[in-house]
């Protein structure tokens, strides 16, 4: 799975030009669906091709656009190792694909942005977590939201005690054992006080070395972290931690044996009176300023304030889109669709998450006001 961290969403945000082109589509891990998958990606890359030259693109323009996509065609290593959704971008300047946790339904759209709308669900305050199952001999680090789970690709992090030590922790490492009973630790050396001291010294560097090489992937947005692992390397962990926002509560044994969907539902368990505390909150915060101009479900209103970072909340209905286009400080609304437009919920959204907001991705039903499709509470 590849990580969509705030980085990558503030460069997809930032991205301009005449045409930019946005694919989205389900795929499959497993099973005879992932034969289809790439038969998916060629008629979206199809109808992108025709609404490029729609847009008045020459077809020379329009293929070195859409080449670096129609390579994974081809890839079979890359279909291979597939999440539960495929985003796709490309543009003149730029071309990103991502494998992520989320069942996309079908769409191309090109416009003069990229339209990250689908991705809501996976960026916003209502259901995305990461999961570290810890042991001495591997690390793995899952992303979630409510609905899935994919496992991250780990890079330049240590993903062992061994790994992280060297030939120093070959020379000395304590072999530690969970005891079946009560999940208590014991040691097999010495068995002196000291050496436990020691292992248990040789763990915190280890954990220390493994929250560095976490900052960059789990330290720069404020998502939700909880840990897997026997009893006595929680606490140690808890200790090295400098910046993930650890949960209180973890999951307490041995993550080795469990698979990442076991994983997601004991760490969704724990997290999901979380969220829905959150929403909660947001939405009653809505109920109890509206009225007094610290609410609106106005686009009029709402896309100035999320471009002047006045945004602390916004609630987006999913599946709805709003036509239009703002420049020079006007805003036009269409009914339907016209040439130049773009997903006004969807500006919104991008930019009140790029000024440290939070978003809510809901039913429409679930926005607090009933007669629109989107809904902010705002700073000031």
């Amino acid at each position: 799975m590849d990580l969509l961290n705030k980085d990558e969403i503030g460069s997809l945000i930032d991205e301009r030009g005449e045409l930019c082109v946005s694919m989205y589509l389900p795929t499959h891990r497993v099973g005879p669906e992932t034969q289809q998958d790439p038969i998916r990606l060629k008629n979206l890359l199809k109808q992108a091709e025709e609404r490029l030259r729609n847009n008045g693109l020459r077809r020379a323009d329009a293929d070195r656009i859409l080449e670096p996509g129609r390579k994974l065609l081809n890839d079979r290593v890359f279909w291979q190792h597939q999440s539960d959704g495929l985003a796709v971008f490309a543009s003149p300047n730029t071309f990103h694909s991502y494998r992520l946790p989320f069942s996309f339904t079908e769409l191309v759209v090109v416009t003069d942005r990229f339209h990250v709308k689908p991705l809501l669900p996976l960026l916003s305050g209502d259901g995305r977590f990461y999961v570290l199952a810890l042991s001495q001999k591997q690390v793995r680090l899952l992303q979630g939201t409510r609905h899935s789970v994919g496992e991250v690709n780990l890079e330049d992090v240590p993903t062992s005690l061994a790994e992280a030590l060297g030939d120093e922790e070959r020379e000395r490492q304590l072999q530690l054992h969970t005891a079946a009973r009560g999940g208590s630790a014991i040691f097999h050396g010495h068995g002196s006080a000291g050496d436990e001291s020691e292992h248990k010294k040789d763990l915190l560097r280890y954990f220390k070395r493994l929250d560095k090489g976490l900052q960059d992937l789990v330290c720069a947005e404020r998502i939700p972290l909880v840990l897997a692992g026997v009893d006595y390397l929680l606490p140690i962990y808890r200790e090295a931690n400098s910046c993930a926002q650890l949960m209180d509560e973890g999951i307490v044994g041995n993550p080795d044996g469990l698979s990442a969907q076991e994983l997601h539902d004991k760490a969704w368990s724990i997290l999901e009176p979380h969220f829905a505390r959150a929403q909660a909150r947001a939405s009653a915060k809505y109920r109890e300023l509206a009225g007094t101009g610290k609410t609106s479900g106005d686009l009029n209103r709402i896309i100035p304030s999320a471009l002047q970072g006045r945004v602390d909340s916004l609630f987006v209905a999913v599946g709805v889109q709003q036509w239009g286009a703002f420049d020079a400080g006007e805003l036009e609304v269409h009914e339907s669709r016209q040439p130049g437009d773009q997903d006004l919920l969807d500006l919104a959204a991008v930019q009140t998450l790029a000024h440290a907001g939070d978003v809510y991705a809901v039913a429409p039903d679930e926005v607090p006001d009933a007669r629109s499709p989107v809904a902010a509470v705002f700073r000031y």
